[in-house]
């Protein structure tokens, strides 16, 4: 790596806010010895200028000995974040390369068919003549030669040990906050009959242990290769089929990794099992702090990393969560250049917003937020949910108070049409969101104000939130919540000339700024320090719909699908 260079790999024809002063720092950090460098920049700071500038120091082939690696990785968990990558002109050079289902196949007959179901992986022998044109593997071959290759967080790990994408000089890792959350999703093993077709033939037994689970997992894996081995004798399988097959291949990899870790005494990762409804009931088996998977699938992958977002709160904390020694590792801070009174914080608690208040609290947030709206009358908002059971109740209340004509919701398998229809309506309308804190930008009239309506802690039904408060981990579990509050607050607030209100509906919120303010960005504690409470109008319904012509109200009616896989708080944000 050549740290020397990174201003002039910066893209941009020119600086804003802090970013010459942000380069500066960062090759300081590198020049000093560090291999990794955390980048904490708040929202408006351009951080995927500065990844570019930090991944264009890698070495080239022309300065690199025939042993030594070369080029850079730019990654990413958010899609969103990499869709933004890809239609920006200053980043061209990143070169883009997603997942097979992604890409359509180009024989005839098959061009509806995504690659990971088309012939060549249908048919046993089949001989394609034209992979050399193949969408997939032709981004792949490109993505693989070129100077840096950007991929979704989720395909950079799966690829680990991949003769096409080996490691390299330089590792960007862009929105990295959750870095270690993400890993331990995504060597989550989800035992279940949405992940086991033959699940029917499995007498499950009440798991009350590891030990247990490991034998359990032995018979499942057992099961899994005879229904592979016979999918493997067809001469052709379906599009199900296929998907099938694929699906078991990579449970029985899973499986055999965490048995393989289980028996390591010297292996620092810790497992839990859960299966919440006894016997015959769907298991999962989870790591926390999973340091070895992340060894394997991103610190092997190069020789110098830097890791960006607005919310790495406390470095040594970490540190500790993704497998990092704090010594080796330099924080670059970079400061906030938007006027702190464009981005206000209000006071509107109603009271707790934890399950056994949730009932009478709802109602009065409920309220406000009609009291918000009038405030608002021709100003677009968010609602942050939390969850789709504060959604569905509190959709029902605005009904019944009279504004829903100005109220949209979503679904989990229909959150980005929804999405893209509220931020392409001219109405002023409000949208009940759920799990949208990170990866949205709202600039300028396409939000002007939000609702905070429950603090985000983890859930302690949790089995790795559980054994983490038990270990008495109570600064991860207010660094958890703070940092999604911070992200969330990011939404509305865009440009330096942009700005936004937030509104922080469950008094559980002031009681979180309390505990955790000794992990607040600086930045971020100046706008708690103005926490004021807004002069709202009164409860006034009419009022809140005065902006909408009467040939404009309407209901947003929808219908719920509660199938489907994505239950995770992170699901969303991975590809």
């Amino acid at each position: 790596m050549y740290p020397a260079r990174i201003t002039d790999e910066f893209p941009a024809p020119s600086y804003r806010g802090n970013q010459k002063q942000a380069l500066a720092d960062i090759r300081a950090a590198f020049e000093r010895g560090k291999d990794v460098v955390l980048v904490r920049a708040p929202t408006g700071s351009g951080k995927s200028l500065l990844a570019r500038a930090i991944a264009g120091c890698a070495r080239t082939a022309g300065e690199a000995a025939a042993e030594q690696v070369i080029d850079a990785y730019y990654t990413t968990p958010q899609v969103s974040q990499l869709d933004d990558v890809a239609e920006d002109a200053l980043l061209e050079d990143l070169c883009v390369i997603r997942g097979k289902n992604n890409y359509d196949c180009i024989l005839p007959g098959e061009t509806d068919t995504p690659v990971n179901q088309a012939p060549c992986v249908r048919e046993r022998k089949f001989d394609c003549q034209v992979k050399h044109r193949c969408p997939y593997f032709s981004d792949r071959a490109i993505a693989s030669n070129r100077r840096i290759a950007a991929m979704t967080l989720a395909y950079f790990m799966q690829t680990a040990g991949s003769d096409v994408f080996g490691k390299r000089d330089v590792v960007v890792i862009d929105e990295a906050h959750g870095l270690g959350e993400w890993a331990e999703m995504y060597a989550t093993i989800d035992l279940s009959p949405q992940s086991i077709p033959m699940w029917n033939d499995i007498d499950v037994p009440d798991i009350d242990g590891l030990d247990e689970a490991v034998a359990f997992t032995e018979r499942v894996e057992h099961l899994a290769e005879r229904r592979v081995k016979e999918l493997r004798q067809k001469a052709e399988l379906t599009g199900e089929e296929v998907a099938e097959r694929d699906s078991l291949n990579t449970l029985r990899q899973d499986l055999g990794w965490f048995r393989e870790d289980y028996t390591d005494t010297e292996s620092a990762t810790t497992w839990v099992v859960d299966q919440a409804d006894g016997e015959h009931a769907p298991v999962t088996i989870k790591p926390m702090n999973p340091e070895r998977y992340l060894k394997h699938t991103v610190w092997d992958r190069g020789n110098r990393f830097a890791l960006l977002s607005a919310t790495i709160l406390n470095k040594e904390a970490f540190c500790a969560n993704v497998g990092l020694d704090p010594s080796n590792v330099a924080l670059v801070e970079v400061g906030h250049t938007f006027p702190v009174e464009n981005r206000p914080l209000y006071d509107v608690a109603q009271g707790k917003m934890t399950y056994e208040h949730r009932d009478d609290t709802l109602p009065d947030i409920a309220r406000t937020i009609v009291r918000i709206m009038a405030r608002h009358t021709d100003e677009k908002g968010l609602i942050h949910c939390h969850s789709y059971a504060i959604q569905e109740q509190l959709k029902e209340l605005l009904d019944d108070f009279g504004v829903g004509a100005r109220v949209r919701t979503h679904d989990k398998e229909g959150r980005d049409g929804a999405l893209s229809a509220w931020k392409r309506s001219d109405n002023p309308d409000v949208f009940l969101s759920v799990k949208m804190e990170e990866a949205l930008d709202l600039e300028g009239d396409l939000c002007r104000w939000q609702v905070l309506c429950k603090a985000p802690y983890p859930n302690t039904r949790d089995s790795r939130v559980a054994r983490r408060l038990e270990d008495d981990q109570w600064g991860w579990y207010y660094r958890t919540a703070l940092r999604t509050v911070i992200q969330a607050c990011g939404r509305v607030v865009r440009a330096p000339d942009d700005y936004g209100a937030t509104y922080l509906a469950d008094s559980s919120l002031l009681d979180l700024f309390d505990r955790a303010e000794h992990d607040m960005p600086d930045w971020f504690r100046a706008q708690v320090d103005r926490l004021s409470q807004p002069d709202l109008p009164r409860f006034a319904p009419d009022q809140a719909l005065s902006a909408l012509s009467s040939g404009t109200k309407r209901r947003h009616d929808r219908s719920r699908s509660r199938s489907g896989n994505g239950n995770h708080p992170l699901s969303d944000v991975w590809d």
